[in-house]
């Protein structure tokens, strides 16, 4: 009897140190991501090509920068989502950028507030006083539940445009926007 007991002890002892944990971690599904953002210019170098009064050289980027993010995507894993949609940035007079934007998104910690790390890429669709432009950019922010199917959100981003004839930018900058999503069940608003 004593060995069949230690036996079942045993057993018992492997099965729940082993066991996975079942809870299912959660995810947003469809997300729609409107989000604002501002920011400072740190590489702002002016190169001047000739001192002739005659011949004009283009401008750098100015100091500040602005726009709107609007993307659409889908968190198909817990800890990872990819969306795609459009960018309006404003750098300086003229230099109305519209951009294609491809965004993949990483995800720690998902449900009311997770840590988030967004990957974008976006190339000019429009024509401005330059075009064919495109940057590459990061953010890292956190969100915030605030109802069943809405989560605010804020960051700071990073962003490296590169134009022609070699007048970049790198700003650094803040970002706010709000995440609207499909499942009702992602926050702890909507589990019941």
């Amino acid at each position: 009897m004593k060995i069949k007991l230690s036996l079942f002890l045993i057993v018992f002892t492997f099965i729940k140190a082993f066991s996975q944990d079942t809870e299912k971690k959660q995810k947003m599904d469809f997300y729609f991501n409107p989000s604002l953002n501002v920011g400072f210019n740190i590489n702002n170098k002016s190169e001047k090509k000739n001192d002739s009064q005659y011949i004009e050289t283009p401008s750098v980027l100015g100091n500040l920068t602005y726009g709107i993010t609007a993307i659409g995507g889908y968190n198909f894993l817990p800890n990872f989502a990819i969306g795609t949609g459009l960018k309006y940035s404003f750098a300086q007079d003229n230099y109305h950028l519209i951009y294609w934007v491809i965004q993949p998104k990483f995800i720690f910690s998902p449900g009311d507030r997770p840590f988030y790390i967004d990957v974008n890429y976006g190339k000019q669709i429009n024509s401005s006083a330059v075009s064919g432009t495109e940057f590459w950019g990061a953010r890292f922010g956190m969100q915030v539940s605030y109802s069943k199917r809405l989560s605010q959100e804020g960051g700071i981003v990073f962003e490296s445009h590169k134009l022609n004839e070699g007048h970049d930018g790198f700003f650094i900058g803040l970002s706010y926007g709000i995440s609207i999503f499909s499942n009702k069940n992602y926050t702890v608003y909507g589990r019941d």
